[in-house]
């Protein structure tokens, strides 16, 4: 029976990893899709400090009644074949620059020889990336240990496989759903099992997660279909369609975003679902799985309550310009929600939460066959021996009734 438990605790493993080598094989084949040629003029843009601003004030953008400040900029190329050329123009980012400070200048050389124009692209911002991210990687550390550590490690091997597997195989025009749930499956193991180690808690909470994910890409796919989304919800969308000449399947890609999105959450949920049922069977292991299953159900509840409303608030925040755009406009409120745009996000947000929901029964239940003897709660197969009197584990019983009646108020 240890051997068989053993066995079963490593198989998640052996399985996403025959699937890590068979897509690690078709990644390796990708060759890089051309992106179709929308237009002819030449854009470079390279890294510059400005020399010298002088404030132009404020002017209409034409065609419209909004304002915006506008400077004179004198700026001297940083890198490239034009390497200390100063040029002159006018900005009208939203960032107004300072002299001394550094930018990515993009440069139009127009196709039919006409002068060359110069825009600011963005204001140079990889220093203070790299300050924050040494910051959370300090504190990760500090607060962390060793389990910070892992959890980076799981962190960085989920975006290598998101950079050399999932990007390359949708924009060489593989499925975005099939992929995004295989790359999704890796991600599971590869963070459960780099973090919190080889173990039959572990492997639980892995197939709990997997079998939620593949039930959930079938519902997202149901809920896509009826509701006739479409993917193009946001100029990226267009602009990667013009750009790929049409070779990628956006539902799939609405499709995979959606189950890609879901993990984090998904991963907390299931995995404290899988220690709490390790935890209620380690201090009583007199109690028969129906009744651990409950009582784990019941913290269950209350994790499900606060990440709901977390995911929930999350992508209203990613959509808040958007809320801000549309309810600046007259428009029906039946009507607002019926728009692509929106709906999408209802969606994404409503099987979000309706993953990280089923996750907590399915998980619970897995562990609990993977975990527990089968145990009728008579106490016979007990860890606390033969001693353990019947008015103990009455007393126990009645302490774990109060509370969880405690905490349910």
């Amino acid at each position: 029976m240890r051997i068989y438990m053993k066995t079963f605790a490593c198989a998640p493993v052996f399985a996403v990893a025959f699937a890590f080598l068979a897509l690690f094989s078709f990644a390796s084949n990708i060759q890089t899709v051309s992106a179709a040629t929308i237009m002819e003029d030449e854009i470079t843009v390279v890294k510059a400090q400005v020399t010298h601003v002088e404030d132009k004030g404020e002017r209409e953008i034409g065609g419209t009644d909004t304002k915006t400040r506008v400077q004179k900029l004198d700026a001297m190329i940083l890198e490239g074949a034009e390497k200390g050329t100063s040029v002159s123009f006018e900005n009208d980012y939203p960032v107004q620059l300072k002299e001394g400070d550094t930018f990515y200048l993009r440069k139009v050389h127009y196709a039919d020889g006409g002068k060359a124009a110069y825009t600011v692209s963005d204001p140079y911002r990889l220093n203070q990336i790299l300050f924050f991210t040494l910051l959370f990687v300090v504190l990760v550390f500090i607060f962390g240990g060793k389990q910070g550590i892992r959890g980076l490690a799981s962190l960085i091997g989920s975006l290598l496989l998101i950079t050399f597997v999932l990007l390359p195989g949708i924009l060489n025009g593989y499925s975005p759903l099939l992929i995004s749930i295989g790359v999704a499956s890796l991600i599971i193991v590869l963070g459960s099992y780099v973090t919190h180690g080889f173990n039959k808690t572990t492997s639980s909470a892995v197939v709990g997660m997997i079998a939620t994910v593949v039930l959930v890409g079938i519902l997202a796919h149901i809920a896509v279909s009826t509701t006739q989304l479409t993917g193009f919800d946001s100029e990226e969308s267009v602009y990667l369609n013009f750009s790929t000449s049409g070779t990628i399947d956006f539902v799939g890609l609405l499709l995979g975003g959606m189950l890609i999105g879901l993990l984090g959450v998904l991963y907390d949920a299931a995995i404290g679902q899988a220690i709490a049922v390790e935890e209620l069977h380690r201090v009583a292991p007199h109690l028969s799985r129906l009744t651990i299953y409950r009582r784990a159900i019941r913290m269950g509840k209350e994790h499900i309550g606060a990440l709901v409303n977390t995911l929930a608030i999350a992508y209203v925040g990613v959509s808040l310009p958007l809320l801000l755009l549309l309810s600046s406009h007259d428009i029906p409120i039946l009507q607002l929600i019926n728009r692509e745009n929106f709906a999408a996000e209802i969606i994404r947000t409503l099987i979000g939460s309706i993953g990280l929901v089923l996750a907590v029964p399915i998980t619970t239940v897995l562990a609990i066959f993977i975990l527990i003897r089968n145990n009728n709660g008579t106490g016979a197969s007990s860890g606390l021996g033969a001693s353990a009197s019947a008015d103990v584990i009455k007393r126990e019983l009645e302490e774990i009734e109060h509370l969880s009646h405690t905490h349910s108020h």
